[in-house]
């Protein structure tokens, strides 16, 4: 790349106030060796898990409520807990689907 290029580049960056220097020095770096490892993102995915309700879950599973308190006691579905409580707030998200998955499958 050509200096000048790499000039116009850093006076653009600078009048940005939103980039830190540091984070203009790598954009920099970045640009002059044509890699900069801090500037990649991340290889894992994050995978968010949410608490979904019994009335959900009959939802999603197109079944009444008390089927879905069987598949809890049976151990097909597993109820979650949040740290501290005594009673359970629900069921994964992420379980329901794969039982769906299973069932379809």
């Amino acid at each position: 790349m050509l200096v000048t290029t790499i000039e116009l580049l850093k006076a653009g960056l600078k009048a940005d106030p939103t980039i830190t220097p540091a984070k203009r020095a790598r954009l920099v770096a970045m640009l002059r060796n044509g890699d900069d490892e801090s500037l990649k993102p991340d290889a894992v995915p994050v995978v968010r898990q949410r608490c979904i309700r019994r009335d959900e879950v009959a939802g999603l599973l197109a079944v009444s409520l008390r089927t879905v308190d069987k598949l809890a006691a049976s151990g097909i579905l597993k109820k979650l807990k949040l740290p501290g409580r005594t009673r359970s707030c629900g069921f994964l998200e992420s379980d329901v689907l794969s039982l769906i998955a299973q069932s379809k499958s």
